[in-house]
């Protein structure tokens, strides 16, 4: 096993460590971290031309955001569950056309939308 074999598996134990202690808002936060990590590195796959390692990034950053949805609560979350609901599959659509015309700004555009979201997550758990 090479030494960066070696640390993805440290990393993959790490995270699921945390994510056995995490409370429900932790583990949402971990989703966004993912999914903005997700992303970054698939527009750095683009930039290098290597287009499978980019649509893995992608497709794993629209299951990160799928899960974000599965999160939501529609019945009791109101008008902000529902405005989320839109976002979320805004931002699915931008990462598939992202990765279909090989674009690197629908990304940049779900990264910042994802920040977004994920700021005001951070300053509830405050």
């Amino acid at each position: 096993m090479n030494a960066m074999a070696a640390m993805r598996q440290y990393q993959s134990v790490n995270t699921q460590a945390q994510a056995v202690d995490a409370s429900p808002h932790r583990l949402i936060q971990m989703l966004m971290e993912g999914g903005l990590t997700r992303i970054a590195q698939a527009r750095g796959a683009m930039e290098r031309q290597q287009t499978a390692m980019k649509g893995e990034l992608i497709g794993k950053a629209i299951g990160i955001i799928g899960g974000l949805r599965e999160g939501l609560d529609l019945q009791r979350g109101g008008e902000l569950a529902a405005n989320l609901d839109s976002l979320y599959q805004y931002m699915v659509s931008r990462l598939l056309e992202a990765n279909v015309k090989n674009d690197a700004a629908p990304l940049d555009e779900v990264a910042g939308l994802l920040r977004n979201v994920k700021s005001g997550w951070d300053a509830i758990g405050q």
